[in-house]
């Protein structure tokens, strides 16, 4: 059980492992390591990628850290600024938390307009692919960013809008952290952009993104 938590937590740290990185921070055989990593797979602790592939976090680790973030409130504290934004820009604003590779959207402040874009509380997105997940990403390090990305391969996304192409994905980030917010064209669905920041903590690491959407 106690190794079963470290695990947790050096996942919690370097984003993602190898059964081979796993084994030796845990000081244990790859045996033991794998062993561990799939019983934490089965139970949702964690996802593998691919088979033979790395191991981040999974659902059942994002519902535990959704009750803690209830606990401090962020939707509560965050919400009179999502209906503030939506009053002033008539557009849906969302704000959303990083998942691995991908954005998972906790709140939503919808548009009243007749057109527009609706309610994505619950809705999961590539981060490299969604204003709100780029402006997360731009506040990661190098070394963050590509344990996410291994090999610098991207995740397929819906629209061929996408950035397909790792280098390509930092040097946005370079402008994102540059310009201080992110942009979406149509990138994660076809006739949808975005402008997104990023919140982030005291000492300067982003706890979530704040996004405008728009048709």
């Amino acid at each position: 059980m106690d190794r079963a938590l470290l695990l947790l937590q050096l996942i919690g740290e370097h984003q993602v492992l190898r059964v081979a990185e796993a084994a030796e921070l845990l000081g244990v055989a790859r045996s033991t390591a794998h062993r561990l990593l799939t019983a934490l797979r089965r139970r949702g602790f964690v996802l593998q990628d691919r088979p033979n592939g790395a191991y981040r976090s999974g659902p059942a680790l994002y519902e535990i850290a959704l009750a803690a973030v209830s606990r401090i409130d962020i939707r509560q504290v965050a919400r009179p600024v999502l209906e503030q934004i939506r009053s002033e820009t008539e557009e849906t604003v969302s704000l959303a938390v990083l998942e691995g590779t991908t954005v998972r959207f906790l709140d939503c402040a919808e548009s009243q307009r007749s057109v527009r874009v609706g309610n994505r509380t619950g809705v999961v997105r590539q981060a490299h692919a969604s204003a709100v997940g780029k402006a997360i990403l731009a506040g990661l390090s190098e070394a963050e960013l590509t344990r996410r990305y291994p090999g610098g391969e991207l995740p397929s996304a819906t629209t061929t809008a996408a950035i397909t192409d790792l280098g390509v994905l930092q040097e946005e980030l370079a402008e994102i952290r540059a310009r201080g917010y992110a942009l979406n064209w149509e990138e994660s669905t076809d006739g949808i952009c975005a402008v997104a920041v990023a919140l982030r903590d005291t000492v300067g690491q982003p706890l979530a993104g704040l996004g405008v959407v728009a048709p």
